[in-house]
């Protein structure tokens, strides 16, 4: 069975899934990033995007007053870079490496004027303490430029692209199909009973409705954008007291019904009730 153990040096390529996945998915769901990068874990994803990756991350050169700003704060709030980075400028990782390399300059302007030019020659030659040696992993590779891609990749590195390729490119899910479909069949139901308020309107039936505000329309009643016709020659009040007498009472609403939509179940269940009794 193979063991894979997550974290390592970034590449360019899980760079870009990264950028991609944040993009799509946020700053809040590192572990549905993480699902698009086979050997990176969420809090690497996290930490790789706020410490290199981010549009806002300054990575020009330390000026003087930044750097006389960090000695200033450290000295105040010793190893607290958390607290420090904002009001540098920086990242943590970056004030922190930086304040390394300021104390290293220090160290070596001292020791040149204490030991002469054969002790600096001697404290050049020395390795960095901060550079890594052959065969050592780097502890924070989130905060590192990432490494180019190799011209033959893995199989599980293909793997991994095509599958993010499909799902960043995916940009309709299960959920927002759903909702799609939800908003398409509540348009559809509202047209429908719309519809059905109108045809028993015209047929003369009234339908109680609720008392909506005053910022909605009821298109059943009002008629949006209407036109009044302007009066005529003619005298229309005849035609007016012929269509208010034949307005049709409470009483006869029932009768309309059945001649339009035939007879209620109920009643011809109790019809066909009366016939089994007889026979």
């Amino acid at each position: 069975m193979r063991i894979m153990i997550k974290g390592g040096v970034w590449k360019n390529s899980e760079d870009e899934i990264l950028k991609a996945a944040v993009m799509k998915y946020g700053k809040n769901q590192w572990s549905r990033i993480s699902s698009l990068l086979v050997r990176k874990s969420a809090k690497q994803c996290k930490a790789r995007w706020y410490e290199w990756l981010d549009p806002s991350i300054k990575k020009t050169e330390w000026t003087r007053e930044e750097e006389e700003k960090l000695l200033h704060l450290a000295k105040i709030m010793p190893t607290q870079w958390r607290t420090i980075a904002p009001i540098v400028g920086r990242t943590a990782a970056q004030c922190l490496e930086h304040y390394e390399k300021l104390l290293d300059q220090a160290q070596k302007a001292e020791e040149d004027v204490q030991g002469g030019d054969a002790a600096a020659g001697e404290f050049a030659g020395a390795d960095d303490p901060r550079k890594l040696r052959p065969g050592e992993i780097d502890p924070q590779p989130e905060s590192k430029p990432a490494r180019p891609d190799p011209i033959d990749m893995d199989e599980d590195e293909k793997e991994m692209l095509s599958e993010a390729r499909a799902r960043l490119a995916n940009t309709r899910g299960k959920k927002a199909k759903r909702k799609a479909r939800e908003k398409q069949l509540e348009e559809a139901k509202r047209l429908a009973h719309l519809q059905k308020r109108r045809e028993l309107l015209a047929a003369g039936i009234k339908v109680r409705t609720f008392r909506k505000s005053r910022k909605d329309m009821d298109y059943t009643r009002e008629i949006p954008f209407e036109k009044r016709p302007a009066p005529g020659f003619f005298d229309t009040t005849e035609e007016d007291l012929r269509a208010q007498k034949e307005r049709l009472n409470a009483s006869q609403v029932g009768k309309l019904l059945e001649k339009y939509e035939g007879k209620r179940r109920d009643d011809q269940e109790a019809l066909e009730r009366k016939r089994d009794e007889k026979r």
